[in-house]
């Protein structure tokens, strides 16, 4: 989730497209905290680990 957030905002960046930059740091953001809370040990999803 975290390198399809980085290709939609480099490819929003380049393009000039609004629409990709935003989704892309959603998307980002999102990949982030489920990371962070995977490794702090908790359950994402129903999972013990997120990758």
């Amino acid at each position: 989730m975290i390198i399809l957030g980085l290709i939609l905002l480099i490819v929003g960046f380049l393009l000039g497209l609004n629409i990709l930059w935003t989704i892309g740091i959603i998307l980002v953001v999102i990949g982030l905290i489920l990371w962070v809370l995977g490794a702090a040990g908790h359950a994402v999803g129903g999972r013990r680990h997120y990758w």
